[in-house]
């Protein structure tokens, strides 16, 4: 791999890509060859919030495998309640495991703690910004349901501002050529700029929707995500977006015979349950092909790394991010790290927040 860590799913090339998806299938196919691939392993999973599938879908991998699992779903059960930031955190559990995987709720920690970590960082979603695990999913989920991953009419519908897997997957399906993207939400809800700058810098086209019944006919993937509750400032603001979008038989009519459902679950009600047993819904599998993935990722990050120890010194900028959720306004000792975007903007090289200059 040409990156030690994976904080992006595009931190791999396409070559690196597919010989991940390949390497996945070949697990699923043959499990018994790799019972044994990680022994002696241990993986640290760092979970600064709640999970079910990101968490048990990573354990359960390095299980498979023949590693170990160590590590924490609740902050307040380690040092973190107690004060420690977080390059001592990764610093230390560093020393103990030979893989990372880290979620937490402020935007660009993986960033941050890859800068810190002697070995391999995996991001298992950062606030809502990135998710890359997620989209190797659903990019397994589509080579092996549709035979591809270019030349797609792609729906996104729901909390496209909040939604990190929506944006990781947008990202990584726009460097494939002829994609089209439809972002079906609310005003409101919309997807940010940086990630509209991203489809603007590929070949690929995208259009903004308010209907989810008109979008329909064209669409070969359908990506539903849930309301973020837990992204809201306040309970207000949260049900007058809940419930706008609901995907349910009536509206399947329209649909393509041949176009994939997909969700990164948790669902809450954006889903009807009787969509679930029509043939196009594939967000029970995708689970399933996602610990695949996580087995084969691990595989390919554990291969022909060593322990560095030395962080990296970074200069910092004069300028801070302006995200109010970026990592930096909590670690304070993180050095303002930014790229040109054109013109008086930068961008937070942690947590792609745009900054006037």
């Amino acid at each position: 791999m040409k990156n030690k860590h994976v904080v992006d799913l595009t931190d791999l090339s396409h070559r690196e890509l597919m010989d991940i998806i390949s390497l996945a299938n070949e697990i699923k196919s043959k499990p018994g060859d790799y019972l044994d691939a990680c022994k002696g392993k241990i993986l640290a999973t760092l979970f600064y919030e709640p999970s079910t599938r990101t968490q048990m879908s990573f354990q359960t991998a390095m299980l498979r495998l023949g590693g170990r699992i160590i590590g924490f779903d609740n902050p307040q059960n380690s040092s973190v309640a107690k004060g420690e930031n977080l390059k001592d955190t990764i610093s230390v559990i560093g020393g103990y495991a030979d893989i990372i995987a880290i979620r937490h709720p402020s935007e660009g920690t993986a960033a941050a703690a890859a800068m810190y970590s002697p070995v391999p960082i995996i991001n298992a979603g950062d606030g809502g910004h990135l998710h890359p695990t997620q989209t190797l999913t659903d990019v397994i989920t589509l080579h092996n349901e549709l035979g591809r991953l270019d030349n797609l009419c792609i729906g996104l519908c729901g909390d496209l501002k909040n939604g990190r897997t929506v944006h990781s997957l947008i990202k990584t399906m726009s460097t494939f050529r002829g994609n089209k993207f439809v972002l079906i939400s609310t005003p409101e809800l919309s997807v940010p700029q940086y990630i509209k700058d991203v489809i603007n810098a590929s070949e690929c086209d995208y259009t903004e929707v308010t209907s989810l019944a008109e979008a329909m006919p064209q669409l070969d993937v359908l990506y539903m995500t849930r309301i973020q509750r837990e992204r809201f400032l306040s309970e207000e603001e949260y049900q007058r977006q809940n419930g706008v979008f609901v995907l349910d038989k009536d509206k399947l009519r329209y649909a393509k015979k041949t176009m994939k459902i997909l969700h990164p679950l948790p669902r809450v009600d954006e889903i009807d349950v009787e969509v679930d047993y029509d043939e196009r819904a594939k967000y029970y599998i995708q689970t399933v092909y996602g610990m695949y993935g996580r087995m084969a990722l691990i595989l390919t990050m554990l291969k022909n790394y060593e322990k560095v120890f030395a962080p990296r010194v970074m200069s910092t900028h004069p300028f801070k991010c302006s995200n109010p959720r970026c990592i930096t306004k909590s670690e304070k000792y993180l050095p303002s790290i930014f790229t040109e975007a054109g013109g008086d903007m930068l961008l937070c090289r942690y947590c792609d927040g745009r900054t006037l200059i």
